[in-house]
C-alpha cells in the first residue's frame, strides 16, 4: 500500500506540532506548509516531515505544493489581529479557506480536515463569525470534508495555562473580566488523535465534532490551577462587566496583547458543549488537571 501523504497547513504551531508528530509516527507522509516559521519554532519540528514556507493564502502556491497529496489539514488560525475591524480574521480563516478549496479542486485532492473552534457563527466576535463563515465554506466545497470545533486546547506550550503563568509570575493579584466565563478545556493529544482516526474513517466524512475535556472550569478556576500548579498563591479578582471591557480595550496595546476587545466579545458565549465529539471517535477525554505538571513545564 502506498504511503499517504497529509499537507498540512499551519503544520509548525501548536496543535501543528503534536499532529506532525502523531502522523509520521503512524507511518504518513508529512509535508509542513507554513507562512513562516519563526526560528525558535523551527528546531521543534519533528524530524521526518518537509517544510515548505510561502503565501498560504495564494491558490497558485497551493496548487503546487499539493501535487500529489492525499489529505489536506488546515489549522491555519490567528487569535488576534490589527485593529478591530475583522480583516484579520476574514483573511486567515475566509480568504485561506477559499483559496485552499480552490487548489484541491484544481488538484484533484478530496480529503478536508478543517480546524474550526466552538460557537464558530455564534455572537459578535469577528474571530468566530470568521470560523463560522470559514465552516460554511468548507460545507458547501463538495469535497470530502471533516469540521472539528474544540473549546480551549491544553498542553504543553498552548496558549491557556502557559498564558496565565507568565501573567502571574509578578503579578500578586490578577484582575480579569469574565471571570465566571466556563471552558472545557481539551487535552491536545486528544485533539490530535481526534484528527488522525478521523483521517483512517470514512464515516467521519461530512461530519463535525466539538472536541471538549470532561470537567467544564470557569476562567477564574483556570487561573487558579496556573498558580498553583507553580506553588504560587494568587488572588483573582474578578471585574464588573464594564470594567472587564475597559480591561480588554487597553489590553490591546500592552505588550503581547493579553486581551483584546474581540477576545471579550468571543469571552461573552461559553465554551462548552454537550457534544462529545471525542468518544463518538472512540477516545476517551484526558482530565487536564493531573496534567498541570507536564504542561507548566513547557511553558
Amino acid at each position: 500500500m502506498a504511503q499517504r501523504h497529509v499537507v498540512i497547513l499551519g503544520g509548525s504551531g501548536f496543535v501543528g506540532r503534536h499532529l506532525v508528530a502523531r502522523l509520521l509516527q503512524a507511518g504518513d507522509r508529512v509535508t509542513v506548509l507554513s507562512r513562516g516559521v519563526d526560528p525558535g519554532k523551527r528546531a521543534l519540528r519533528p524530524t521526518g516531515a518537509s517544510l515548505i514556507e510561502g503565501d498560504v493564502s495564494d491558490r497558485g502556491f497551493l496548487s503546487a505544493v499539493l501535487d500529489d497529496a492525499d489529505a489536506v489539514v488546515n489549522l491555519i488560525g490567528i487569535l488576534n489581529e490589527k485593529g478591530d475591524r475583522g480583516d484579520g480574521f476574514e483573511r486567515v480563516f475566509v480568504g485561506i479557506t477559499e483559496s485552499l478549496i480552490a487548489a484541491m479542486k484544481d488538484m484533484g485532492v478530496r480529503r478536508l480536515l478543517q480546524m474550526s473552534a466552538l460557537n464558530a457563527g455564534h455572537g459578535d466576535s469577528h474571530y468566530l463569525q470568521s470560523r463560522g463563515r470559514a465552516e460554511q465554506r468548507v460545507r458547501a466545497s463538495g469535497l470530502d470534508w471533516t469540521v472539528f470545533r474544540p473549546s480551549v486546547i491544553a498542553g504543553p506550550g498552548d496558549g491557556l495555562f502557559c498564558r496565565f503563568d507568565g501573567l502571574l509570575r509578578f503579578a500578586p493579584v490578577l484582575p480579569i473580566g469574565r471571570a465566571d466565563a466556563r471552558f472545557q478545556p481539551v487535552w491536545v493529544g486528544d485533539v490530535v488523535e481526534a484528527f488522525a482516526r478521523a483521517l483512517d474513517d470514512r464515516r467521519s466524512i461530512g461530519e463535525s465534532f466539538d472536541l471538549v475535556g470532561p470537567d467544564v472550569m470557569s476562567l477564574r478556576r483556570i487561573v487558579r490551577l496556573a498558580a498553583r500548579g507553580r506553588g504560587r498563591y494568587r488572588v483573582v479578582l474578578g471585574l464588573p462587566q464594564k470594567l472587564g471591557q475597559l480591561q480588554a480595550g487597553i489590553g490591546e496595546f500592552l505588550p503581547g496583547k493579553p486581551i483584546s476587545r474581540d477576545n471579550w466579545r468571543s469571552l461573552q458565549l461559553d465554551s462548552v458543549s454537550f457534544e462529545d465529539g471525542l468518544r463518538r471517535l472512540g477516545i476517551t477525554p484526558t482530565a487536564i488537571e493531573p496534567k498541570l505538571p507536564e504542561i507548566l513545564a513547557g511553558c
